[in-house]
């Protein structure tokens, strides 16, 4: 079974997401397992604070680093003490089994080799930013961090959502039809170009619809020209 702890200070803020469709199958089948953990309660205040003004000044507020290091702790208790240096983010990790990452624009963009990557851990620990950030300490004890892209989110739910999606897609039995997996968008990477296939465009009915028409070929039942066809179509970016 694929693990995924999610620490975040909205803690049902995804679960209709996760309670729908493809993933709500995985987890009935237990094929993938979802835990999420709420950053407020390890605040020590009657209030339940977890964030602050930021040093230096300026705009918005940051999250603490003390509730954030507690509920990484109290679910991972094999996490080091380590803030002397830390382990260097993405170098070699002795634990292959548990990955910790921390979603956050200043970490390295989400591929599907990225996704393929982090499929092969039993375990995620993803922790969600917010407001301003997390205090950089956090840097400290995690494995790595990663972005969606040079755009901004209100906080990093979202993103912890694409991780838990893209990866438990590739874990066996969670797509019905695995040869799903391996044919769509992404599912091809070409070494030479670096560059990902996107799918080809595709139609079902009816074959005519005001007038727009579904290509003729697709309709032929010729099986090698419909492939000839598909593949002038799967473009690599």
């Amino acid at each position: 079974m694929k693990k995924f702890d999610i620490l975040t200070i909205f803690p049902n803020i995804l679960d209709s997401y996760f309670d729908s469709s493809i993933l709500k199958r995985a987890r009935d089948k237990k094929l993938i397992d979802i835990s999420t953990h709420d950053i407020r309660q390890a605040a020590t205040n009657k209030r339940k604070t977890v964030d602050d003004t930021p040093y230096g000044g300026g705009p918005g507020m940051v999250i603490k680093i003390e509730p954030v290091y507690k509920t990484l702790k109290k679910i991972y208790p094999k996490l080091k003490n380590r803030p002397k240096g830390g382990r260097p983010l993405g170098g070699k990790v002795k634990n292959k089994k548990t990955r910790v990452i921390l979603l956050t624009p200043r970490g390295a963009t989400l591929d599907q080799n990225k996704v393929k990557q982090l499929a092969k851990y039993d375990r995620l620990i993803l922790i969600a930013g917010h407001y301003e950030a997390i205090d950089a300490r956090i840097d400290k004890f995690i494995d790595e961090k990663i972005s969606l892209g040079n755009f901004v989110l209100t906080g990093g739910e979202l993103a912890v959502a694409c991780v838990v999606d893209s990866v438990s897609r590739l874990v066996k039995g969670v797509v019905g039809k695995e040869e799903s997996v391996a044919d769509e968008s992404f599912g091809v990477y070409d070494k030479k170009a670096k560059k990902f296939n996107v799918e080809y465009p595709q139609y079902t009915r009816p074959d005519k619809f005001m007038n727009l028409k579904v290509p003729k070929v697709l309709l032929s039942g010729n099986h090698k020209l419909i492939k000839e066809w598909r593949e002038k179509q799967t473009k690599f970016r």
